[in-house]
């Protein structure tokens, strides 16, 4: 098992290149299965989430083909052909891993009538119940049954049928499976209280590329006109939102200047008005966003929520970042209620972080002192690295195989930007 090492204190100052979202191409991998033709994806970033959805697919009989991308595009490129469904069976042991395997449950059932998928795992940070995915593909004709761990769903005989779907949370994975099994379904559906992140509206733009006939993107009633089939397509990935977030919480924590190379304002908004707040100046240029800290940094109140609200993906990175911020910070986690594992690690740096229920009250210090740590969960480890930019002496990160899920080369980045940051076998 590997630990990340930091010897902090360094400024940051740099070009970081943004890589593909890994939200978006876990969504954008599943719509293989809605078409006997081949589906290229550029932009594709290397990370183990991706990796294992690519194994979930070609246990189900999708092929794939990677490549390097072009030179002016650097992420990887994926051909993926499921001109034969061999299974409809998601197991356990894949799925387990990666709670957004459960997007192939929609997909699956549009193209071969059927599907059985494995309850799914991921991160521990809270209660995650897919009861609005279920509802959803119901609504469209299904009829589901829960049996030892696994969710079967079954089309009508005809394949699944145009209907409302109204979701009672604005749920991303609920909102992807109802559009990927409603593009193939017979007629038109709709989607009411839908998410309106910016991976839906990049989803949709896929399967418009693929031949659908889509309303409403980025709204919160999305209308779909079934099709028989769907085409092949090329689309790039996304930029990811959230690694562009995380290393402008790098720049802010180490009074640093970086230039976001890839990254678009228009996916940030709520992130960017609250770091303007803190005293961080992000600008949008042709390149991407430019990062600029301006002395100390002020103390927020913040509320995660859906979509275009603050995401819960950066309430870690905030945290770590507000540690350092001269007075008191209130966040509270309106999303997921057990999203503070990462709290007593930054303790153990010396933060001043009280949790009540689900809001923290985070006290700035005047400085941060390199420990020992564990992460948790994906973002938390990122808040943990954060620290550790800052914090005098040496950090060491246990566990980072949660990074390793959502941030591509890590280390190389960071390092190109001044970190004096490693990776090392543990023993």
């Amino acid at each position: 098992m590997d630990q990340i090492i930091i010897r902090g204190g360094n400024r940051l100052s740099g070009r970081v290149p943004i890589s593909g979202a890994k939200n978006a191409a876990l969504t954008l991998l599943p719509c293989a299965l809605l078409s006997d033709q081949p589906l290229t994806l550029r932009n594709l970033p290397r990370l183990a989430d991706v990796e294992g959805f690519g194994h979930l697919l070609n246990e189900l009989g999708v092929s794939t083909k990677l490549e390097r991308g072009r030179a002016e595009e650097p992420g990887r490129v994926i051909t993926l052909n499921a001109a034969d469904i061999a299974s409809t069976v998601a197991p356990y042991e894949m799925v387990r891993k990666m709670r957004a395997s459960i997007v192939v449950l929609g997909p699956l059932l549009a193209r071969a009538g059927e599907a059985t998928v494995s309850l799914p795992g991921g991160c521990a940070i809270g209660n995650r119940p897919i009861d609005f995915h279920l509802k959803a593909l119901e609504a469209l004709g299904a009829t589901i049954e829960l049996a030892a761990g696994y969710v079967k769903a079954t089309a009508p005989k005809g394949g699944l049928v145009g209907g409302r779907v109204v979701l009672p949370f604005p749920s991303v994975g609920a909102t992807e499976n109802a559009l990927m099994a409603a593009a193939l379904a017979k007629g038109e559906s709709v989607i009411e209280n839908a998410a309106r992140e910016p991976e839906i509206i990049d989803l949709c733009h896929c399967l418009i590329a693929m031949g659908s006939m889509i309303d409403g993107i980025g709204s919160d009633r999305i209308a779909i006109q079934g099709r028989s089939a769907l085409n092949g397509a090329e689309y790039r990935v996304m930029p990811d939102r959230i690694e562009a977030g995380s290393y402008a919480c790098a720049a802010a924590i180490t009074g640093g200047e970086l230039t976001l190379v890839g990254a678009r304002a228009a996916d940030l908004h709520a992130v960017i008005e609250s770091f303007a707040e803190a005293g961080v100046a992000i600008t949008e240029t042709n390149e991407g966003l430019d990062v600029k800290a301006n002395g100390k940094l002020r103390p927020l109140t913040i509320s995660t929520a859906p979509y275009p609200a603050f995401p819960t993906d950066m309430q870690a990175q905030f945290m770590a970042m507000l540690c350092l911020a001269d007075g008191a910070s209130v966040l509270t986690e309106t999303i997921f209620e057990n999203r503070y594992m990462h709290v007593p690690e930054l303790g153990r740096m010396g933060a001043d972080i009280q949790v009540r229920g689900r809001t923290a009250v985070v006290r700035g210090v005047d400085r941060l002192v390199g420990a020992e740590v564990m992460a948790t969960d994906l973002r938390a480890s990122m808040s943990l690295v954060l620290a550790g930019l800052a914090a005098e002496g040496e950090t060491r990160v246990h566990r980072v195989y949660h990074l390793d899920r959502g941030y591509e080369r890590l280390e190389e980045k960071l390092s190109a930007v001044g970190a004096d940051i490693e990776r090392r076998s543990e023993g």
